[in-house]
């Protein structure tokens, strides 16, 4: 209750605070809001992703979930059914989208994903990295599994997907990366975890990275890591959209701190 209290909390703030692209004086960042951020488009591509997610809801499977991040605020049982972690756990629509329109937009050629899940914002990176390679690290292997099948309908190939623990698997990865960019870290909902990743995917990342945290207002913890990673002497940019966290290492300018809706 106390979180779900806070989570409310915080939300409110950032209704407040946040600014629409006319209150930002960032010729960057305004042309990042109205022409990704706020693009709600859709795309024939996002059609074969959203029916695999309905086929998730539909699923009367059940699994084992090894859970190795901060666990579910919902879910809290070894053995789940697959369309309640689809229903609870998933990166919605509209999020999973943005993701696809900032890998469009910003065309890396590596990406990494810190929890794979189900595969479906893994689905959603590739589309968008069409040039570029997306690998994703994934700890359950029953979740492993399912989205390996979803890759495999998928036909797309240039997805790496790893099974492991971000701890034991995440040096191994980065060490085949000449650099980073664009990272999406999503899996560990604490603070100490989330700095350690944040930490180690910087090693890698050059001025023009874009590195985005999921769940930046979970919780106190996360909100905390949130004023670490904009704090860090290498970030100059940062967008707070509630849901998520986007930082940019741009040279040659004063660091900015933003708050946006889309």
């Amino acid at each position: 209750m106390e979180q779900h209290l806070q989570r409310i909390g915080s939300y409110l703030t950032h209704l407040v605070r946040s600014r629409g692209p006319h209150g930002i004086h960032s010729p960057f960042v305004y042309t990042l809001i109205t022409e990704v951020l706020r693009d709600d488009r859709t795309r024939p591509e996002f059609a074969a992703v959203e029916l695999l997610r309905e086929e998730l809801l539909a699923s009367d499977r059940t699994i084992e979930v090894n859970d190795l991040g901060a666990g579910s605020r919902v879910l809290d049982r070894p053995v789940r059914h697959v369309a309640d972690i689809a229903r609870t756990a998933l990166k919605p629509a509209r999020q999973a989208r943005l993701l696809f329109r900032l890998a469009r937009y910003f065309d890396p050629a590596t990406v990494l994903e810190l929890g794979t899940s189900f595969g479906l914002t893994t689905l959603y990176l590739a589309l968008g990295a069409e040039g570029g390679t997306v690998t994703t690290v994934e700890g359950c292997p029953c979740t492993f599994q399912i989205a390996q099948h979803h890759f495999e309908r998928s036909r797309l190939g240039n997805i790496r997907p790893v099974l492991g623990s971000f701890r034991t698997r995440l040096p191994d990865v980065l060490r085949t990366m000449d650099r980073l960019d664009m990272a999406f870290i999503d899996g560990h909902h604490e603070r100490t975890a989330t700095l350690e990743l944040f930490g180690q995917c910087m090693a890698k990342a050059h001025p023009g990275s874009l590195l985005i945290l999921d769940d930046i207002h979970w919780s106190r913890g996360m909100e905390e890591a949130w004023e670490e990673v904009k704090a860090h002497p290498r970030v100059t940019v940062t967008i707070d959209l509630f849901d998520m966290g986007l930082v940019f290492l741009r040279t040659g300018q004063a660091p900015q701190h933003f708050r946006t809706r889309y």
